[in-house]
């Protein structure tokens, strides 16, 4: 980064679930920083998964000069794991959190004390360093309710904790948008109110890098990237245009979900399409928030919806999604169900827009369903 500030992170290519959940195809980093100054202070530790790589380059960086501080801006454990380890090498180090970063340090940790080594800290406290200063400022569920980012004044520098963070390894070649998207709205984006006081403190900053603990270190037309989590977290759309998420038993649902998307297609209409029995769920979840449109189509099972269809919702209900304009396909052979399971998902949510005629389809589409799908796709859009 600069003579003063240093990255000592890790890539982790070899994680394949992320949180035990997310698919991460190329890896995730775990960032952590070190300010040298007149007095030494690191940012954060990384996963245990890491740990030996991260302590190499810490050493590597402090040479013989020995840690003055440690900064812990969220007590998840791909980021604290290593807060004993640390502190038992370097015995004279402080720890600078918050009245809940310690509470949950105590819960990390129950056979090691930190009481003697604490320096809690409240909104907008300030640490000198030297040349550099670090003001400290709470956010609140972004995404736990104990992580504080911090702003080092003289350099201008965010560090974000896991806000702006994204899935991938920091040598992945790949857009940052896309996974840093499918990183928000899966990991932070039940917490879109919190993430829009974070950016309201931080609009009063002067901001030239923002150093989030996941993803890449950005510098460069930073308004791009505030306004993305600006939008995402007032849950508006990205993009105008349609997300069609089904799931099929045998084909048939599928079938109406592919020629509902041509037919849009063929209308100019941006459309995405997923199978939810085979693609990514997390993949899934982006693309509806990232589209002003939603078009859910399912098989009927089991007096309900079939499974991939409900585990999607249940996702979409425990993100707050909301702000979308809603259409609903069903299929049934002999008691269609899945149109009234799925309605009661989605009727709950807040300003969702639901198009009045649903499809109801008895196996295979029939010459009136085709008709419908025509009326829906002119309805969408």
């Amino acid at each position: 980064m600069n003579d003063a500030i240093k990255y000592v992170g890790v890539n982790d290519r070899a994680l394949d679930l992320f949180e035990g959940q997310y698919i991460i195809p190329n890896g995730i980093s775990y960032n952590s920083y070190i300010i040298l100054d007149d007095k030494v202070v690191i940012m954060d530790t990384v996963d245990k998964r890491a740990k030996d790589e991260w302590l190499k380059n810490v050493k590597e960086v402090l040479k013989e000069r020995q840690p003055d501080y440690l900064v812990v801006s969220h007590m998840e454990p791909d980021h604290c794991s290593n807060i004993k380890t640390i502190c038992e090498l370097y015995p004279e180090m402080k720890i600078i959190g918050n009245v809940k970063t310690f509470t949950m340090m105590k819960q990390f940790f129950r056979d090691f004390s930190f009481e003697d080594r604490q320096i809690v800290v409240k909104e907008n406290d300030t640490l000198q360093l030297g040349h550099h200063t670090l003001r400290f400022i709470m956010a609140p569920m972004v995404h736990w309710p104990e992580v504080m980012v911090t702003h080092e004044e003289s350099e201008k520098i965010l560090f974000s904790a896991d806000a702006f963070g994204k899935f991938g390894a920091l040598d992945a070649d790949e857009d940052w948008a896309c996974e840093a998207r499918r990183y928000y709205f899966n990991i932070v984006g039940k917490y879109g109110l919190q993430v829009q006081a974070l950016l309201k403190k931080a609009s009063t900053l002067d901001i030239k890098m923002i150093c989030p603990l996941h993803g890449p270190i950005l510098k460069d037309n930073l308004s791009y990237y505030i306004d993305k989590y600006n939008i995402w977290s007032s849950y508006q759309y990205e993009d105008r245009g349609v997300f069609i998420a089904y799931a099929s038993i045998h084909g048939n649902s599928e079938y109406a979900a592919q020629e509902l998307a041509k037919l849009l297609k063929d209308k100019g209409v941006k459309v995405a399409i997923s199978d939810l029995s085979r693609e990514d769920q997390a993949e899934a979840v982006e693309d509806a928030f990232r589209y002003s449109h939603l078009v859910l189509v399912a098989s009927s099972y089991d007096g309900g919806v079939f499974t991939p269809m409900e585990e999607f919702l249940a996702h979409l209900k425990a993100k707050n999604y909301q702000n979308r304009t809603v259409a609903f396909i069903e299929n049934g052979s002999w008691a269609p169900s899945a149109l009234k399971t799925m309605k009661a998902f989605i009727e709950p949510l807040k300003n969702i827009t639901i198009i009045d005629k649903s499809i109801t389809i008895r196996s295979t589409l029939s010459d009136e369903n085709k008709e419908e799908l025509k009326e829906l796709a002119e309805t969408l859009l």
